[in-house]
């Protein structure tokens, strides 16, 4: 919401009065889109999340956060040398299985 007002109100250096011309919107990938979210979500930032919501379908956000959350699990499991599942566990507060 801020960027679009911030976009609205930057000068364009065409004098006053002069339309304002603005860059065309920058389209953004499924995880690109992803990443923001959850970033967002993760430091309480809801503004941010919900506009990163609009930059792709529902589906391809859903599909992108699922793909950043396998990606995730695996490198921490990884570098704590243990499962995924494992990892999964921890980081819900579950019991071991």
């Amino acid at each position: 919401m801020f960027d679009r007002l911030r976009r609205h109100l930057r000068p364009t250096g065409q004098g006053e009065g002069a339309p304002q011309r603005h860059p065309p919107e920058r389209q953004h990938n499924l995880f690109e889109a992803a990443a923001v979210y959850v970033a967002a979500c993760a430091e309480n930032d809801p503004d941010r999340s919900a506009e990163a919501a609009r930059w792709v379908s529902p589906e391809a956000l859903s599909f992108g956060v699922n793909e950043l959350a396998c990606r995730a699990l695996v490198a921490l499991a990884r570098e704590r040398g243990t499962s995924p599942q494992h990892v999964a566990r921890s980081l819900l507060g579950l019991p071991a299985a």
